[in-house]
């Protein structure tokens, strides 16, 4: 047991939780430490030359908060020295160890990049919850959201990032990526997600989204003719699939005279009420993990912060 200092003690006797420190209790409770320990471990080795390793678990823990916090390298080691709740949730004491410094994050990162690590994460998320009931089978949701790149050029190369290209919605125009998402039909989990630049069309991952087991899809009117596409006609598991895509604003031709039903209005309201399921993953990502821009340059190492 670790003794108490007179800080936790002090600590220990306030009267609020702060929403910061109740998120981090929350993620100790629900991560699986020690079988995300063991997908990094393999490649998580001792050099024959070089400082010794910090703890994997250390690493792991501050590589976390750093994604949820939307912080930087030298931003999250800083807040870790500024952050009681952080500090406690690194498992670090001051008196013996230091915080590992922003270069140690960075070659940390580099590491889950090359092994594809966060991916293996992602998938083991999505088999916990198939293995605990919370994923229905037979239906997808997609969608896409633009994220936000750096549009100046006055940087060490002076030019943008070649990856990151500029798209126009309505009447204004984006600079950046997109970020596309297949998300379980009956919970809004998300199952898949790709990316591409923010000129590439939605339409064109419809096919890299749906899984096997799939008989409906539900899009916005942005992915209407989904069904005529090449890539959908030519493998029978996508061609055979109902495909309920919103109308266009062009094709509701009811007046407002009619004082009938209006079926074709219900039916919309339908499909929207289990489209919408699909953005409640993007407003949490974008709004509360502060991952409405890119960090890094280039597709695959912002995705990966996804």
């Amino acid at each position: 047991m670790v003794q108490q200092t007179f800080t936790d003690m002090e600590y220990a006797n306030r009267k609020r939780t702060t929403r910061r420190e109740a998120f981090l209790e929350a993620m100790e409770s629900i991560i699986p430490w020690n079988e995300w320990m063991a997908l990094i471990a393999p490649y998580y080795v001792q050099k024959e030359r070089g400082r010794k390793l910090i703890p994997l678990e250390t690493m792991l823990r501050m590589y976390l908060m750093q994604n949820w916090f939307g912080l930087s390298d030298e931003g999250i080691e800083d807040a870790i020295y500024d952050s009681y709740a952080m500090k406690q949730f690194l498992r670090i004491d001051f008196s013996t160890e230091q915080t590992p410094d922003a270069t140690t994050l960075l070659h940390f990162r580099h590491l889950l990049e090359k092994h594809d690590i966060a991916r293996k994460i992602f998938d083991d998320v999505k088999q916990r919850l198939d293995a605990s009931g919370l994923i229905m089978h037979g239906g997808t949701i997609v969608d896409a959201t633009i994220i936000h790149a750096p549009s100046s050029t006055k940087n060490a190369t002076k030019s943008r990032d070649p990856e990151m290209h500029s798209t126009k919605k309505g009447n204004q125009w984006y600079f950046g990526m997109k970020i596309h998402s297949g998300a379980d039909a009956g919970t809004g989990y998300v199952h898949t997600i790709t990316a591409t630049a923010a000129n590439v069309h939605d339409i064109t991952q419809t096919h890299a989204l749906i899984r096997e087991d799939d008989h409906t899809v539900y899009g916005d009117s942005g992915y209407l003719g989904v069904e005529k596409r090449t890539e959908i006609r030519e493998r029978s598991e996508l061609s055979d699939v109902d495909y309920r895509i919103a109308q266009s604003p062009s094709q509701k031709r009811m007046t407002k005279e009619y004082k009938g039903t209006n079926w074709d209005r219900q039916i919309e309201h339908a499909k929207a009420s289990v489209r919408s399921k699909v953005e409640h993953p993007f407003l949490i990502v974008k709004r509360l993990f502060h991952a409405g821009k890119t960090r890094y340059r280039g597709l695959r190492k912002n995705l990966l912060q996804y």
